[in-house]
């Protein structure tokens, strides 16, 4: 286990990442992701990294916390298709694909009643809100393909004793 999962009582700083779809490493991520990536303690990555190549540099720069995408045909039998965790002492669900937007909150919350955060991604969509009793959802969005996005973007977090001090998507401006 990675030691920043292990470390209570401290801040940690979290960048968010999902849909990169990276066959051939980081570049297409641009410099700005990447130095948010080597400034954090953890990446947490809701699938779709697409290569191997990418996920063992990722894990060159910082730790990395990753689920399988329905993308990652390359990764199958290596990452999980969802983990459950605590950094910080916050409880943390990260999967790929959270389903239909009708629902979600309620479904999310079924499936993981004993996270304080669900990270997802599939869509290429940004989510932070609430869920239900205060479960809170989030979708960094692909830091490569907006898609129907007016841009790429990714997410922060800063977690400390049990609390999510600060939980935000950030655009892509490179």
């Amino acid at each position: 286990m990675p030691d920043v999962l292990r470390r209570h009582g401290a801040t940690v700083e979290v960048i968010v990442l999902s849909d990169s779809h990276l066959p051939r490493g980081l570049d297409a991520l641009g410099d700005q992701v990447l130095r948010s990536v080597a400034e954090a303690d953890v990446v947490l990555h809701a699938g779709d990294i697409t290569s191997l190549q990418a996920l063992e540099e990722l894990r060159s720069i910082t730790e990395i916390v990753a689920v399988l995408g329905n993308n990652d045909r390359d990764l199958a039998g290596m990452l999980p298709d969802h983990q459950l965790l605590e950094l910080a002492d916050v409880s943390i669900a990260l999967v790929h694909d959270s389903g239909a937007t009708k629902g979600r909150a309620n479904r999310l919350h079924r499936r993981f009643p004993g996270a304080q955060l669900v990270v997802f991604g599939h869509s290429h969509i940004p989510v932070n809100e609430l869920g239900i009793h205060s479960q809170i959802l989030f979708n960094p969005g692909s830091p490569t393909q907006r898609r129907s996005q007016p841009h790429r973007s990714f997410g922060r977090l800063t977690l400390r004793d049990g609390t999510i001090l600060r939980r935000q998507i950030e655009i892509v401006l490179e």
